[in-house]
């Protein structure tokens, strides 16, 4: 079994204190024969305040058909109470300020809760991209160690078929030779 010193001179060309931390991990599990494959967002997950969780479900919910649906429903509603229910005692009548003033407060708190997911999502999507790279960087340096294996085999089987045709040689000889000694004796040719 090779350590991973040895697996990151062989394969990498490099030694191992010169590779960054996702190679030289990448390394050590090659050496040990262990799995990468991991969640590496579950942590995150898990570390997650009460803040970052209800920004996720806030931006979950502000990016839906849904909301969309309800939030125009809403300003339909807003419209038609103060144009056509309520026309001498709108509370908003037609510019609609107020509603104007909400739509503004609305837009100005959830950006930047959206921004605090999104960069939550960046984060998650940055240790999938550096896990996929540790995978198959791991993937390719077993696929070298199985061609050096492969390779291996192949070599011992052209030993051990040019051993075989050598021993078939000698025995062809001895017996052509054996032939020979037989032609020469007068009962032979009986």
């Amino acid at each position: 079994m090779k350590t991973p010193a040895e697996i990151t001179e062989q394969y990498l060309g490099t030694s191992f204190d010169a590779v960054d931390a996702s190679t030289q991990l990448v390394a050590r599990h090659l050496a040990a024969r262990k799995p990468i494959s991991r969640k590496p967002w579950k942590k995150l997950e898990e570390e997650a305040s009460l803040g970052q969780r209800a920004a996720d479900r806030v931006a979950k919910f502000g990016g839906s058909w849904t909301f969309i649906m309800i939030f125009g429903g809403v300003m339909v509603v807003w419209v038609v109470i103060n144009s056509v229910l309520l026309r001498t005692a709108a509370f908003d009548p037609y510019p609609y300020i107020l509603l104007n003033l909400f739509l503004s407060m609305l837009a100005s708190i959830q950006a930047p809760v959206i921004l605090m997911s999104q960069n939550r999502l960046g984060e998650k999507d940055r240790l999938n991209a550096e896990h996929d790279y540790e995978v198959n960087l791991k993937a390719e340096m077993e696929i070298l160690s199985l061609h050096e294996k492969i390779d291996l085999l192949r070599e011992r089987q052209w030993e051990e078929l040019i051993a075989i045709q050598k021993e078939q040689i000698r025995m062809i000889s001895m017996l052509v030779e054996h032939k020979g000694r037989d032609a020469g004796r007068p009962d032979a040719a009986a």
